[in-house]
């Protein structure tokens, strides 16, 4: 006689690896889904990777590609970038030396640019000093690291202070960049609200042999702060 205990449908559901009734839905679902779609689960697995890169793409990095040369020698024509939308999405704010991407609508002009910050709310920036030196709260900054070989901080005399929740965005090739000095007169003194910045761009992606980080320039760490914005230099 066999002795040996066969095991009941009770057994077989209550085993700690059989999925429950859930599971088996799910499993379900997704078999059914799949048998709809043309190409199956192959169909099936693309889907799933598209949906994850557009929301990848609205809530956490976006490529932008470079449209000018108004950030040379840096960013080139045709460069991508990544930018970090969540760079600022948590109480953080952005800083002196960032390099970001913003939407220029009814201050710049009806597209997406990318610009490098300078002042932040509270800051006096001024051109030049004896030295032909950007000011920023009467402490002068050495742009040479960045800014484009042969050209001077600005051609254009400026002294504004930056209002609270905005920002002083300059190009590094100043001779070839629309920026916060041409639209001194313009709805908002040319100055872009924070809300209005779609990210920090951190990467330079393609092409390959440009690949590189792009890091906050040091040339702005001694700007003293003349408000708690101003705090962030």
């Amino acid at each position: 006689m066999d002795t040996e205990a066969q095991p009941t449908e009770r057994d077989r559901s209550s085993h700690p690896d059989s999925p429950g009734p859930e599971g088996r839905s799910r499993f379900a679902l997704v078999a059914r889904v799949a048998d709809w779609l043309p190409g199956g689960r192959i169909t099936l697995t693309l889907f799933a990777c598209l949906a994850f890169l557009l929301v990848l793409n609205a809530f956490v990095v976006q490529p932008f590609q470079i449209p000018s040369g108004s950030m040379e020698q840096g960013l080139r024509i045709g460069d991508r970038v990544l930018v970090n939308k969540l760079a600022y999405r948590f109480g953080a704010r952005p800083r002196r030396g960032d390099v970001v991407v913003f939407d220029g609508t009814g201050y710049f002009g009806d597209a997406d640019y990318v610009k490098r910050v300078v002042g932040v709310g509270g800051d006096r920036v001024a051109c030049c000093d004896k030295k032909g030196r950007i000011e920023v709260n009467g402490r002068p900054v050495e742009e040479s690291a960045f800014l484009y070989p042969g050209d001077s901080p600005s051609s254009v005399p400026f002294d504004v202070v930056v209002p609270a929740g905005r920002l002083f965005l300059l190009g590094d090739h100043r001779s070839d960049s629309s920026d916060s000095r041409d639209h001194l007169g313009s709805p908002g003194g040319g100055m872009v609200p924070v809300g209005d910045v779609i990210g920090r761009a951190d990467w330079i992606v393609w092409p390959y042999d440009h690949w590189t980080h792009l890091s906050r320039p040091s040339a702005y760490a001694r700007v003293p702060a003349v408000s708690p914005e101003g705090a962030h230099g």
